[in-house]
């Protein structure tokens, strides 16, 4: 069987047709890219009687949105030690309880949409590489329960069979409030969804320059340009140059994506018995689950620059090795489809969201991994405060660093240099 350089989700969805013109007159909003944080916001706007209109550059939903592994996860890139050290107790506990406030968001909208997208709160399991890992989990779990009222529970290495078929790992940590979706399904309601409400979807219409014109917008895109009394940037691990000063603070990662065949059954329980969202302790992580038809879902950083078909077929191998030393089990099970996309870190891997003090365009992205969930809610709340609502939105509080010196224009020269300091700190952690 040949395989298919392309997300295996691309071929379980159906996303609803663009709108074939651009907008005459001011719109109230125009929203760049059509992710979870574009669409989620739109749906938000239009049902609150805004004039909107989404602009993307592929077609709706192409980039991470419909690209990533579907985990909707509680908690944040950056460890909660670490974030009460430099952001303060209420702050860092504000911005854990949004992240799980971000997945009863996503399972609102999936019910009140009636989205297919086969959403379940089936949990998540964090396995540990090394025994000093787990001891970091058990410090966790005391540390989350006590700081964030979260209650998670530790695995022993023993008992880890009941999660996992696999022994390589050393013990592991639940959180059940976790859940797993598709997420292409879960863009083409969330697009089906905001076009129902009442915006417009432009889809090939990729923005080159946004410009300030009195009171307005002008967004000049490759089909000509909108008025737009605001702008809201929603571009991810895509943000280009058409908007420069976000550009400087966003570092597109590449993240790659492997999947099998459909599985036995039997095969299928024995190596993920309760259908956990997995990841591993590594900095350079491997993350993996079933899919809804029982296909194994394995992806990792198996390359830090954005996708390309070389980058996806040396990819391919590389997860494919990954997952059998974790899976010897799965070494028949033929690999179906291959993938990559792009992740968006700000340089404090943590999430913004928010407006520019200079030309007032409102944004929210740097979800480092955590974007399904977190997505859906800040496009949310930045489309309540585009609105003029008072927002408990404790991500726009953040500074927003740029590059250490303004050593970065957006392009990432010195990631080949990131990926082997993380490999480094995986092997002497």
């Amino acid at each position: 069987m040949t395989l298919k350089e392309l997300p295996f989700w691309w071929d379980t969805a159906t996303m609803p047709e663009a709108d074939s013109t651009l907008p005459t007159g001011n719109v109230d909003v125009a929203v760049i890219g059509s992710g979870f944080t574009g669409l989620a916001a739109a749906r938000a706007l239009a049902k609150r009687g805004a004039r909107v209109a989404v602009l993307e550059a592929e077609t709706i939903g192409w980039g991470a949105s419909s690209r990533n592994a579907g985990m909707t996860l509680t908690g944040l890139k950056v460890g909660a030690s670490a974030s009460f050290a430099k952001y303060g107790r209420d702050l860092t506990r504000r911005m854990f309880a949004a992240s799980v406030a971000s997945i009863d968001c996503v399972e609102q909208v999936v019910k009140e949409e009636a989205i297919d997208c086969n959403f379940s709160r089936s949990g998540h399991l964090e396995v540990a590489c090394k025994p000093a890992h787990f001891a970091d989990f058990a410090h966790s779990a005391e540390v989350m329960e006590k700081e964030f009222n979260h209650r998670v529970r530790l695995i022993d290495k023993n008992d880890l069979r009941n999660e996992i078929g696999a022994d390589i790992y050393h013990g592991g940590l639940v959180d059940e409030v976790s859940a797993g979706l598709n997420p292409a399904r879960y863009v083409a309601g969330l697009a089906a969804s905001a076009k129902k409400a009442g915006a417009a979807l432009h889809d090939r219409t990729r923005v080159e320059r946004v410009e300030r014109d009195g009171t307005t917008f002008r967004v000049n895109t490759s089909r000509g340009f909108v008025s737009a009394k605001n702008v809201f940037v929603a571009t991810s691990g895509y943000t280009s140059r058409a908007t420069p000063s976000l550009q400087r603070k966003i570092i597109p990662i590449g993240s790659y994506i492997i999947v099998t065949e459909q599985l036995p059954e039997a095969l299928a329980r024995e190596i993920s018995p309760r259908d956990r969202m997995i990841f591993d302790s590594k900095n350079f992580l491997y993350y993996y689950r079933l899919t809804p038809d029982k296909r194994m879902l394995f992806g990792g950083r198996a390359a830090f620059f954005p996708e390309s078909a070389g980058t996806v077929r040396e990819s391919a191998e590389i997860l494919r090795r990954g997952m059998l030393e974790v899976y010897p089990q799965l070494r028949e099970a033929k690999v179906e489809y291959a993938w990559g996309g792009t992740l968006d870190f700000a340089f404090d891997m943590m999430p913004h969201a928010g407006r520019l003090r200079v030309d007032g365009i409102f944004y929210a992205l740097g979800y480092a991994g955590h974007g399904v969930a977190l997505a859906t809610y800040l496009g949310t709340k930045m489309a309540e405060t585009i609105c003029g609502d008072k927002v408990d939105n404790p991500f726009a509080e953040l500074p927003f660093p740029g590059a250490p010196l303004g050593l970065y224009d957006g392009r990432p020269w010195f990631l080949p240099f990131a990926g082997a300091w993380y490999k480094f700190l995986d092997w002497v952690s």
